[in-house]
């Protein structure tokens, strides 16, 4: 028994419009990341910072969407009688029209494409972040007269004896 899936141009309309609103969503991210990048490499720690505030509101925003995301899915594994967690694009495109089938396809691959390239820069910056604070970690090694442990093992198995500490000041009045 064949049952034919009738167009639901109401569930079609708000699919669109929800991904109009992740693609809106995934842009702000993708700026707030590229705006971190930027003021890692220009060592603004306030920009830094600021730019993870953006990031962690742009998240709780998210969040709401993703509930949006999990109704539009439940309705849809309804319609198609299958479980909400396993309702995909294709699928989904039963239930709409031709072009709105068109539309979601389009966006959803621009969404993808758009976090794909948000967690790029994301791993990048989370790199440049291990490489200055490794940095800044030696640095402060140094100018404590610390043992460093971080560069390079030493040739013979042990570090050699340090003379003095470093001295920024040498002032006697």
């Amino acid at each position: 028994m064949s049952t034919a899936l009738v167009p639901q141009t109401g569930l079609g309309d708000e699919l669109v419009v929800h991904l109009d609103a992740q693609i809106a969503s995934a842009q702000r991210l993708l700026d707030a990341v590229l705006r971190q990048g930027q003021a890692i490499r220009a060592r603004q720690v306030e920009d830094v910072l600021g730019r993870l505030t953006d990031i962690q509101a742009e998240m709780g925003r998210r969040a709401a969407l993703e509930a949006h995301r999990t109704a539009i899915l439940t309705a849809a594994g309804n319609a198609l009688g299958i479980p909400p967690h396993t309702v995909t694009l294709d699928a989904l495109s039963e239930l709409l029209a031709p072009a709105q089938a068109t539309a979601a396809a389009e966006r959803s691959a621009h969404l993808r494409g758009l976090l794909a390239e948000t967690t790029r820069e994301h791993a990048i910056n989370r790199a440049l972040m291990r490489q200055e604070l490794a940095f800044l970690d030696h640095l402060m090694r140094e100018l404590g007269g610390e043992l460093d442990t971080g560069y390079a093992p030493p040739a013979n198995g042990t570090r050699p004896a340090r003379s003095a500490p470093f001295r920024t000041l040498d002032l006697e009045a």
